[in-house]
């Protein structure tokens, strides 16, 4: 039941928020070809570690919010998921290695948060689901994708991760309920996700981590 105190604000999806929302699936499905690459996969795998990485996160948005799953829906997303298989198979891992991939994920990252809380109102979401919303499509992807490549998640490290997708959900849903128009709040939430993301790559920033298990 929506609150009436607090009505989700109009959003309307458009392009701005369109490219954000393919340009977080097509980083995402790149991590998770990558993934396979470390694996030594086939082609086949690759593929769908890139699919079930680039749309886990909104799949379960989706599902969660009760919305058409996208990528059924859109035949772009698995060509453009299909497309980035094949360029990480054509091309060399040292292309990948070191702080790129780190770099692009933190704008996929963003990007892909901003979208899930955007989708999430116009959908009639409250503001404070929609925010879980963001963190959600902007996550879970990369944790199955962890999962089934039998590494340890990013979630179990206390680098800030998460916190970003958080934040660029948040400005996004807050930007959105005093007016700010869509495009131009999408713009300065991703960007505020990617600044944070990007200042705990640098200067590997972290959450303080739980310490009472050692007391007596």
């Amino acid at each position: 039941m929506t609150n009436p105190l607090l009505p989700p604000p109009e959003v309307i999806i458009g392009p701005i928020l369109t490219t954000l929302d393919l340009f977080g699936i097509a980083v995402f499905a790149m991590t998770g070809a990558l993934a396979a690459a470390r694996k030594g996969q086939t082609l086949v795998t690759f593929a769908f570690f890139a699919l079930v990485t680039g749309v886990g996160g909104g799949t379960i948005r989706d599902l969660l919010i009760d919305a058409p799953v996208f990528w059924i829906q859109d035949a772009m997303v698995p060509m453009a998921v299909l497309a980035v298989v094949l360029l990480v198979w054509i091309t060399p891992e040292r292309w990948w290695k070191g702080k790129t991939l780190d770099w692009l994920d933190a704008a996929g990252l963003a990007a892909y948060a901003v979208f899930g809380a955007a989708k999430s109102l116009e959908y009639g979401v409250h503001p404070l689901p929609a925010m879980m919303m963001g963190v959600i499509t902007a996550c879970v992807g990369g944790i199955i994708r962890d999962v089934l490549a039998g590494e340890p998640s990013i979630l179990m490290r206390p680098e800030l991760y998460v916190t970003a997708a958080a934040l660029a959900a948040t400005m996004f849903v807050i930007l959105s309920l005093v007016g700010v128009t869509a495009p131009v709040a999408a713009v300065i939430s991703a960007l505020a996700g990617f600044a944070l993301r990007g200042a705990a790559i640098h200067y590997q920033l972290g959450l303080p981590t739980y310490r009472g298990r050692n007391e007596d």
